[in-house]
């Protein structure tokens, strides 16, 4: 297993972590706490979790675990969220320090700890001035509630934003950003890759296998079934049979990783996770597995070393078509130039 600071600050984190949306829905306690133990003997020191995951259950399989073990938390950093509804009323969501202050207290609780390492805003409050949500954050850290602080699908002027608000004002700044990021979805790289590069903030990428679609088990013009997420609901969200079925680019995807695999005798699942942890920004890929075998196998990319030939042909077949303003060649050139001669 590789490690990395987490984003700019002095943290190190494993360059997988363990995603947890799965623990007390698709993987009961049992399963989750054999999912905990085999990624932190494989390595693994980062988990990631929400208070919205199962309604707080996922929290509270984690804070079972560390109860079970103590030595568990200090191996480990901690990674939650806040901002999506945990109750009916009007400030049961939200990044207002009414609510925050109210979800902190809940997710300490639930997890049995007397700090967050990396607490998250879930995703952008239009509502809530941002001067409040940040001064939120910097007084947690001051109070050692929580090490750091990040957000989670943001775009790339939000982040860019609150970067310099915080700045602004002297407040401890933001480490992460947890965006959806995967070879079928890489529009991030038009404006928050460059974002979060030029304010020296980590990305931890969800949804690295795009739904299972990038493990090669779906096939061309026919529905998937059985157990699988796609399986029990073709129409899933952004990940829906259909769309990405009918797009062409998403089978040139497929047949580069699995070719890929093919030559290095791994799955398909370890080529496109290690395509992702080379990219730049990358500080740790979130897993979402939800079986010990599909860890056993996720956990394998960290052995994977793609060349720089693997990469460029996964790169290639999985180019976004960008419009050619602002992101594509003509937009490009308005914003370059020579240092002497042409434009």
């Amino acid at each position: 297993m590789e490690y990395r600071t987490l984003g700019s600050s002095g943290a190190v984190v494993s360059s997988y972590a363990l995603g947890t949306m799965t623990f007390g829905a698709e993987a009961d306690v049992e399963t989750s706490h054999a999912l905990l133990d085999v990624f932190v003997d494989g390595g693994g020191t980062f988990i990631d979790t929400a208070d919205v995951y199962t309604r707080g259950t996922s929290e509270e399989i984690i804070g079972a675990w560390f109860a079970a073990d103590h030595a568990r938390r200090d191996r480990v950093v901690l990674a939650t969220k806040g901002r999506f509804p945990m109750g009916e009323g009007p400030n049961d969501l939200g990044t207002s320090r009414r609510h925050l202050r109210r979800a902190l207290e809940d997710s300490l609780r639930r997890l049995q700890v007397d700090h967050i390492d990396l607490y998250q805003m879930h995703a952008w409050d239009p509502i809530t001035p941002l001067e409040e949500t940040l001064q939120f954050l910097d007084d947690a850290v001051t109070a050692g509630h929580i090490g750091y602080y990040g957000f989670s699908n943001y775009t790339g002027w939000q982040l860019t934003k609150a970067v310099h608000v915080a700045k602004a004002h002297g407040w401890h700044p933001p480490v992460t950003l947890q965006p959806q990021y995967n070879l079928l979805v890489r529009g991030i790289e038009a404006e928050i890759v460059p974002a979060a590069l030029d304010a020296g903030i980590g990305l931890l990428p969800w949804s690295p296998l795009a739904g299972g679609w990038l493990t090669g088990k779906y096939q061309r013009d026919t529905a998937p079934t059985g157990t699988s997420r796609l399986g029990e609901n073709p129409k899933r969200g952004m990940e829906a049979y259909e769309a990405r079925n009918a797009d062409e680019r998403t089978w040139r995807v497929i047949d580069a990783v699995t070719g890929i695999a093919k030559d290095h005798d791994v799955s398909p699942a370890q080529v496109a996770l290690a395509w992702l942890a080379a990219a730049p920004a990358v500080t740790s890929v979130i897993l979402g597995a939800r079986s010990l075998e599909q860890l056993h196998d996720n956990l394998g990319a960290a052995d994977l070393v793609l060349t720089e030939d693997d990469l460029g042909v996964l790169t290639a077949a999985s180019d976004p078509t960008w419009p050619d303003y602002p992101y594509g060649v003509p937009g490009q050139e308005q914003r370059a130039r020579k240092i002497e001669g042409g434009r």
